[in-house]
């Protein structure tokens, strides 16, 4: 056999063993997602509190302020814990010359949950002290020269205090000691969490993939016409009272030749109770809250213990120090402007 021959047979082999092209597929495939949830407080904000910038006239806060404004509406115990306290302290604050009622409580509410309270004061030509005025803390800023503060809530009209005249009450912090930071803090993480399990499981909800299904016919006694009878049926299930059964008659048919496939299993898989309860959890040892005094529902028999005790305990170990804190402000202004009314257990219940 000459050499052309066997190259030609070997080259008909060669042909014969290559494999076939792979078929294009019918089927396509495409996958999508929800849209992004949108957190009210970025996790860069509470990790960046290494150091306080200033541009020169006042220094900007360790944390976003506008962040810890927008996170006081986080879901769960968050906001519950911060008014009960400040509830507490407003029932027992005596009103003075120098500050009101309402003053004071706007004053509690920025300390507790921005970890700053301001007052201004305000004074005769005498120099004698006339009242004390609240400035939010979310707009409030201490200045680079000593004794100095800046309300900038509108950008361009910013408006210097006299100096001298503000009190700042700081929540401390290892941090710096230019601004104060909330004790809960640590917590927020947690709180977003809980959060973004709220979101993802509304968002999921609404995009209605727990309602929906993969109807699956794979029976050879349904003919087509049985199929768009089927068809036509699910079509008008939808609607008002779209709770319907129906009914498919397919004498001699598989058992699994007609399959309802849920696309609801990653219900069962987000683990959505645990993580609002690890969240709560956090968020209440943060704030040194009883549960019971706000709200919370026992998941157990034996709930949370008597709530009287629970009440004297924590206004023993939490109101009275924070009223404590805000007795400060007499040695600022030189009189009593700030004092409360002794503590009156509740009745035993």
């Amino acid at each position: 056999m000459s050499k052309k021959s066997n190259r030609r047979r070997s080259a008909g082999v060669a042909a014969h063993q290559a494999p076939a092209p792979a078929k294009a597929s019918a089927m396509t495939f495409e996958s999508f997602r929800m849209d992004d949830a949108v957190s009210v407080l970025d996790r860069r904000d509470t990790l960046s509190y290494l150091e306080s910038w200033h541009n020169g006239r006042w220094y900007s806060p360790p944390i976003s302020m506008d962040g810890l404004a927008k996170a006081f509406d986080l879901p769960g115990p968050h906001s519950s814990c911060i008014r009960l306290k400040v509830n507490l302290l407003t029932q027992h604050f005596i009103p003075s010359r120098l500050l009101t009622r309402q003053e004071f409580r706007k004053w509690a509410l920025d300390f507790v949950s921005m970890g700053n309270g301001y007052l201004e004061r305000r004074s005769a030509r005498s120099g004698r002290a006339l009242e004390l005025q609240h400035s939010l803390s979310r707009y409030t800023r201490r200045g680079v020269k000593e004794g100095t503060y800046f309300f900038i809530g509108d950008p361009r009209n910013e408006h210097e205090f006299a100096s001298g005249s503000v009190h700042h009450l700081i929540q401390e912090h290892p941090t710096q000691e230019l601004y104060g930071l909330p004790e809960f803090i640590g917590s927020l993480q947690s709180a977003l969490l809980g959060e973004a399990a709220t979101i993802f499981r509304r968002r999921y909800y609404l995009n209605g993939s727990h309602a929906g299904f993969l109807f699956y016919v794979n029976e050879e006694s349904i003919s087509e016409v049985d199929a768009n009878a089927i068809r036509e049926a699910l079509r008008n299930a939808k609607g008002p009272g779209n709770f319907k059964n129906l009914f498919v008659h397919a004498p001699r048919g598989k058992p699994d030749g007609i399959q309802i496939k849920h696309f609801s299993e990653v219900a069962a898989k987000d683990d959505f109770l645990n993580i609002k309860n690890v969240s709560r959890d956090d968020v209440l040892a943060a704030h040194r809250t009883p549960p019971q005094l706000v709200g919370i529902v026992p998941v157990n028999n034996a709930g949370f213990g008597n709530i009287t005790e629970a009440a004297a305990i924590f206004h023993q170990l939490e109101i009275l120090p924070l009223m404590s804190r805000f007795l400060e402000v007499n040695e600022f202004v030189g009189e009593e402007a700030v004092s409360f009314l002794d503590y009156r257990p509740l009745p035993k219940a």
